[in-house]
């Protein structure tokens, strides 16, 4: 693992709107900026205002909200790389999300977004057809996308460790803010990177979405830790890092401030979580001395994934960093990596089947063991 260096980017931060009136956000690292004035580089095409249908349902036998959003069926599906909404507005090219020319990081709104403060404007009935087992919201929150450069060809893990760094900040100043929005209980950033995932924009990007309701793995995990506290005292996630590492068999990685592993009990045929040593709630709390080591771990880490399997040299993985809720049960909550893949061999994909789609059971194809010798033979 290589050691971690101080390479802290000074970050100029330049906020506009696009056509339609959707927020966009360019993040400039001034030591290598872009002589640009992002002011100028105006939005050229010709898009009706921004709006949003998005409504949440309550799943009564679940206990769960679900997202219902039907004006995302018409968004981008793979387009070619010419015509990637992604790529930065160029003479001779088409116009595209972001104005300028070039850039460093950007952060806007989705153009078709499952959550949207927009959504708040609809007049709906606190019901489903009057129904009082099926509550009614407006999808109301917000989706992000975050593009890490300009360059196409790029993957996170040949970014660098300044350009890691500052997308690393970058989280940092959305969490924060995200975080003040009326109404939003959790803000995740993740990066999902294949075909194979989904992925339909091949431009490298994560997404951020800020909920206005606590998902379901995090209600788990809330519920699991509350328990735990109630039983021992202790902090869940603290405790099982703890764990991890004094038993030391599927660590990967043991640093100052973040230690890797593969949990004890990992659903997926490769899957590491990352976690900071210190009790750390989310990416506002993160020290720069933590937010340094991190670029390192990390990129090392995507390195390894993209070299885990023979002869497949971009492994698709879901890249997913959960935080604290914002409000209640914050304390029982801890920032953490959980980069996992739906590749179990080359050229053949976990299938969420019967057992794991229609009832939830996991079954894994390969020992948690198995994927921590494999990653540290790969370090």
């Amino acid at each position: 693992m290589p050691t971690p260096r101080p390479n802290t980017p000074t970050i100029r931060k330049t906020v506009t709107t696009l056509a339609d009136g959707r927020e966009l956000i360019y993040y400039d690292d001034e030591a290598t900026a872009v002589s640009t004035d992002y002011r100028a580089a105006t939005d050229t095409r010709a898009l009706p205002p921004a709006v949003s249908d998005s409504q949440l349902r309550y799943d009564v036998l679940t206990g769960e909200w679900i997202a219902v959003a039907a004006e995302r069926m018409d968004r981008t599906f793979l387009p070619p790389p010419e015509a990637s909404p992604l790529a930065p507005s160029r003479a001779g090219t088409a116009p595209t999300e972001i104005p300028a020319a070039d850039y460093d990081v950007v952060v806007f709104e989705n153009r078709f977004p499952a959550l949207s403060p927009r959504a708040a404007a609809q007049r709906l009935a606190p019901f489903v057809d009057s129904e009082p087992l099926w509550p009614l919201r407006a999808g109301a929150g917000r989706c992000e996308v975050v593009c890490f450069t300009s360059d196409p060809t790029a993957r996170f893990a040949t970014l660098g460790h300044r350009r890691a760094r500052m997308v690393i900040d970058v989280w940092a100043d959305r969490t924060a803010d995200l975080s003040a929005m009326p109404g939003v209980e959790q803000v995740f950033c993740f990066e999902n990177r294949g075909r194979e995932i989904g992925v339909t924009l091949t431009h490298p990007h994560g997404q951020i979405f800020a909920y206005p309701y606590l998902p379901p793995r995090t209600e788990a995990l809330l519920r699991q830790a509350r328990a735990h506290r109630a039983s021992t005292g202790g902090h869940l996630l603290a405790d099982v890092l703890a764990a991890e590492q004094h038993s030391g068999r599927r660590v990967v990685y043991r640093g100052e401030h973040w230690s890797a592993f593969v949990p004890a009990a990992a659903r997926w045929p490769l899957e590491v979580h990352l976690v900071p040593h210190r009790d750390v709630p989310d990416f506002t709390a993160v020290s720069e001395g933590e937010k340094d080591e991190l670029a390192t771990v990390y990129l090392d880490l995507l390195a390894r994934v993209d070299r885990f399997f023979e002869g497949v040299h971009e492994t698709p993985y879901i890249a997913a960093w959960h935080q604290a809720p914002v409000g209640d049960d914050r304390e029982l909550g801890r920032l953490h990596l959980q980069l996992f893949s739906v590749m179990r061999s080359p050229g053949r994909l976990k299938y969420l089947a019967g057992s794991e789609s229609g009832m939830g059971a996991w079954i894994n194809d390969t020992t948690p063991e198995r994927i921590a010798d494999r990653m540290r033979e790969i370090a």
